[in-house]
């Protein structure tokens, strides 16, 4: 059986006569973290939906487990083990941190295990989300509003998680906070895709980081790797 648990070669992608992804090739491994990378408009959050079936592709292929589920519905993606936290977090406004968690919770894809996301184990991994349990999720701050999506994500054992501009408008504090969990989640054996603007500590946590610039792969290495190209860094990343 195959480590690569996402594996997708070739990928065209168009917003209708706009090209945006050109050929790329993207690859999850088992247990592995990725950081995606690249300045806003060079197509990561359109690699993310082709992968997640929401944007099909003109051309190219996405194996999901071996599986080809190129141009499939996203829920069957979601039913093989992938879950995805979109910029812009899509919680449930109008229903409870309880009730946004629990619609969410079933067993992952090799059923229950001793080891399973479960409500109690996501309260104690956002002890934040404990003190709010009632509350509604429009009364939540930002930060908040990312950790019940995280922990919805997770309450469906996914074998990844898709984790869509982090810590994107969070302050300083709570988006350690997102690091931290983050971590956990990579020492759980989850493999995850995450895109965020703060390489220096996305590097910290990830295997591999790929970047995109206009919707190519201009770069694809180990994070000890990229740092050692500071001059890739100021080009692509501006820093």
């Amino acid at each position: 059986m195959s480590d690569l648990l996402i594996d997708a070669g070739g990928l065209h992608t168009y917003y209708g006569a706009s090209h945006i992804l050109r050929g790329v090739d993207f690859t999850v491994a088992r247990g592995e973290t990725i950081g995606l990378m690249g300045r806003n408009g060079m197509g990561k959050t359109t690699l993310l939906k082709t992968l997640m079936g929401l944007v099909p592709p003109r051309a190219g292929s996405v194996r999901v487990i071996g599986r080809d589920m190129t141009g499939r519905p996203p829920y069957e993606i979601a039913q093989l083990g992938v879950a995805y936290v979109p910029e812009g977090r899509g919680i449930f406004g109008n229903l409870s941190v309880v009730e946004n968690l629990k619609m969410a919770a079933r067993p992952g894809r090799r059923g229950s295990r001793a080891d399973d996301w479960t409500y109690e184990r996501v309260l104690e991994t956002f002890p934040r989300l404990k003190e709010r349990l009632g509350h509604g999720g429009q009364q939540l701050s930002g930060g908040e509003q990312q950790m019940l999506t995280i922990g919805r994500a997770l309450m469906t054992n996914p074998d990844v998680l898709i984790l869509d501009e982090a810590t994107e408008g969070l302050a300083p504090l709570i988006a350690r906070e997102i690091w931290r969990i983050c971590e956990l989640i990579r020492a759980s054996g989850i493999s995850s895709v995450i895109v965020d603007k703060n390489w220096k500590h996305l590097t910290q946590i990830t295997d591999r980081n790929v970047i995109l610039v206009k919707g190519q792969v201009v770069f694809a290495g180990t994070s000890d790797e990229l740092r050692a190209q500071p001059r890739l860094l100021e080009q692509h990343l501006g820093v």
